[in-house]
């Protein structure tokens, strides 16, 4: 391993170098592809809407016949019928006519124009006047008074005034959000054509893990990183395989390297990438692959091993990404190499958390020459909401309270909203610093 530290984006270009969207796709629902990103394009079955329908409430006339209505002289209109949403129209128009008509119903044949109730008094057959408004209940009546002129085409939303049949809606590349969902059911998409979802194998190793609700013994940690990676990497869009726990034994290593490699995109392995005694994920790699050690110049997580290991009888590459075993290390070197490769793989073009300005409440020290990702805190007012200065910048403090910063304070790390970017020129920092921020999962 070389001394050198890499800087951050050399050694991630690195690792992007070649990398693309997986090629194979599905064919879902759209409600089942939310967050997937499209392989095809979602083209219009139908026109949004179908057809003419009424925009509000209210009664579907001629508009010559109501052009001149007015307080003073209102029009009376002779009622033909009703139509309701979901219903077939099956009634026709003529001069001095109208048909009740619900938000949402197709506009009957001859008729152009849409009263509201507001401006209308409907009479029974026996002329008794009903109140003037709001009245949609009970039968329908003889006829409307009209009390104000409406202008042709009120009220009406006209066919395809969204959609076009045969228009593209959604681009292949688009990601399926909520809004992509609703598009494509509304346009008659039963089904969407989508990537899959990349698969990532995790394997955390070390002869002092214990599966969480294990017993410890007089020497045993509960595993943080296999769970803690797992939900990473489900968050980034992955499927997971879960490999297990490692021992810190070449064979054991090895073995589950190679499950991994048969079954998944990309195989993470948290811990074992230094160079002690007892450090044998780069030699694993080695034996299923080829791979490189790297001083990346971030803290934390200083080392890290990347390499590629082909699919036997394939000409397929499996990624191979070694994180280090402190928590924190390892959920920042996911963060920073392995959640970009996971959404290119799955197609994304957005590779990176949201980004922000912030400013810092507090001193920060760190290492000199290395980019620091420190664990902070926004300041929120009552609504919950991150506030700012007058520049706009979110303020932040330091999570961890009198636990710190340090790569194994996992408590400071589910605290934090997001990660603050200090850079490599600084050792130690004054309160009111602006620093870029990486927001996480909490909003």
């Amino acid at each position: 391993m070389s001394d050198r530290l890499l800087p951050l984006e050399e050694a991630l270009a690195a690792v992007l170098a070649g990398v693309g969207a997986v090629t194979e796709t599905e064919t879902l629902a759209p409600e089942d592809a939310l967050g997937r990103v499209l392989a095809q394009d979602v083209v219009a079955q139908t026109s949004l809407p179908p057809w003419d329908n009424a925009a509000m409430d209210g009664f579907a006339v001629r508009g010559e016949d109501v052009a001149a209505a007015s307080e003073e002289r209102p029009v009376r209109l002779a009622l033909v019928g009703e139509v309701r949403a979901g219903i077939a129209v099956d009634a026709a128009m003529g001069p001095g006519t109208a048909i009740r008509i619900a938000t949402g119903a197709p506009m009957p044949p001859g008729a152009d124009t849409v009263v509201q109730l507001e401006l209308t008094t409907p009479f029974a057959a026996d002329g008794t006047p009903g109140p003037r408004g709001r009245e949609t209940t009970g039968p329908v009546p003889a006829h409307v008074l009209v009390h104000e002129r409406v202008d042709l085409g009120n009220a009406i939303r006209a066919a395809g005034t969204d959609v076009h049949a045969g228009v593209v809606v959604a681009r292949a590349g688009t990601v399926v959000t909520s809004a992509v969902v609703s598009l494509a059911a509304g346009v008659g998409m039963g089904q969407v054509v989508v990537r899959r979802r990349p698969v990532a194998a995790i394997l955390p190793t070390g002869d002092e893990l214990r599966r969480p609700g294990e017993p410890l013994g007089p020497a045993g940690i509960p595993d943080a990183n296999g769970p803690g990676l797992r939900a990473l990497a489900r968050d980034a869009g992955a499927d997971v395989v879960d490999l297990g726990i490692a021992v810190d034994v070449l064979e054991d290593v090895e073995e589950r390297l190679r499950r991994g490699v048969a079954a998944a995109d990309v195989v993470i392995v948290s811990g074992g990438v230094s160079m002690g005694p007892y450090d044998v994920v780069k030699l694993a790699f080695e034996r299923v692959g080829h791979v490189d050690l790297w001083k990346v110049a971030i803290q934390p997580g200083k080392p890290f091993a990347f390499g590629r290991a082909r699919v036997p009888g394939t000409d397929r590459d499996v990624l191979l990404l070694g994180l280090p075993g402190n928590p924190v290390s390892s959920f920042v070197t996911f963060e920073l190499f392995a959640r970009p490769v996971l959404r290119r793989l799955a197609g994304h073009t957005v590779l990176q958390r949201p980004t922000d300005r912030a400013v810092l409440e507090e001193p920060v020290s760190k290492s000199q020459g290395r980019r620091g990702f420190q664990r902070v805190i926004a300041v929120r007012d009552e609504a919950g909401m991150p506030v700012r200065d007058a520049q706009g910048r979110v303020r932040v403090r330091l999570a961890g309270g009198q636990g710190g910063q340090g790569s194994h304070v996992i408590s400071a790390l589910a605290a934090a909203d997001a990660l603050a970017v200090i850079p490599e020129v600084y050792a130690t920092t004054e309160p009111g610093l602006e620093v870029e921020l990486r927001w996480l999962d909490r909003s």
